[in-house]
């Protein structure tokens, strides 16, 4: 699935396209809807990066034992 977000919309945020996708990926995050490890691969950033861009805006790593499960799985690895 694809989603097109009018140019309007990306204008009035005062964002580029991707730091506009970055917002969205980071709020996913932030309400727990998406893993930090998906976070970043949806971001294209290495994990260490990503933490970086979380901490530089203040914003907790919330990362328990099941996060690490849907990373693992995500990564093939189980």
């Amino acid at each position: 699935m694809s989603l097109v977000i009018s140019e309007d919309i990306v204008q009035a945020s005062g964002l580029s396209e991707k730091e506009l996708v970055l917002e969205l990926i980071i709020l996913l995050f932030e309400r727990k809807k998406i893993s930090i490890g998906k976070a970043s691969q949806l971001a294209k950033m290495p994990l260490l990066q990503f933490q970086n861009e979380l901490a530089m805006r203040n914003i907790n790593i919330h990362y328990d034992e099941t996060d690490l499960d849907v990373d693992l799985k995500n990564l093939g690895i189980i």
